[in-house]
């Protein structure tokens, strides 16, 4: 039975999503640059940013309540969680918060490793362009940054009509 997919709901789902989030963390540190990206993206993963994160989650959801998107396994027909665990999530940032690309952004799209190849990344992706395509902006586009060494995200985008659309660049702040 392939997972459902739903929007989010910070009852049921509040922690299998930041789980899911700090797997994703962890990933982008340990596989696409090296052990200082890793050591920086593990340790910002504290108590109290798991809070943060997810009150700031809330407010993307107050804003657009099909911002997050969840792939959930094992829920019943009622909608309790029982045995269910969350498999992937997809985050798009709610239209107020799109302006800053004028165009709609993929914050985030994550299915746990046992689940890649399955469609449910498919499936994510077509709630996210869904979601995306509501959105009034400028720029009819669904935007994301994906590292240049995460092969595997690169490939599924690219099958999925994704083209190159600049380059992000970045610097430290701690000696601003």
């Amino acid at each position: 039975m392939s997972p459902e997919i739903r929007p989010y709901d910070r009852e049921r789902d509040a922690d299998g999503l930041y789980e899911l989030k700090a797997a994703f963390e962890r990933g982008l540190g340990e596989n696409t640059g090296g052990d200082g990206k890793a050591a920086a993206y593990e340790g910002k993963l504290t108590d109290a940013y798991r809070e943060r994160w997810l009150d700031w989650v809330d407010g993307c959801v107050a804003d657009d309540d099909r911002c997050v998107t969840v792939a959930v396994e094992g829920e019943g027909e009622s909608g309790t969680a029982g045995d269910a665990a969350l498999v992937g999530y997809a985050f798009v940032l709610p239209e107020r918060l799109s302006m800053v690309w004028d165009a709609a952004v993929l914050n985030e799209l994550f299915v746990a490793p046992e689940h890649r190849g399955t469609g449910v990344a498919d499936d994510l992706l077509d709630a996210a362009l869904a979601v995306a395509a509501d959105q009034n902006l400028p720029l009819d586009r669904l935007v994301l940054d994906v590292d240049p060494a995460n092969e595997r995200a690169k490939g599924f985008y690219d099958r999925r009509g994704f083209e190159p659309w600049g380059e992000m660049v970045a610097r430290p702040l701690d000696d601003a």
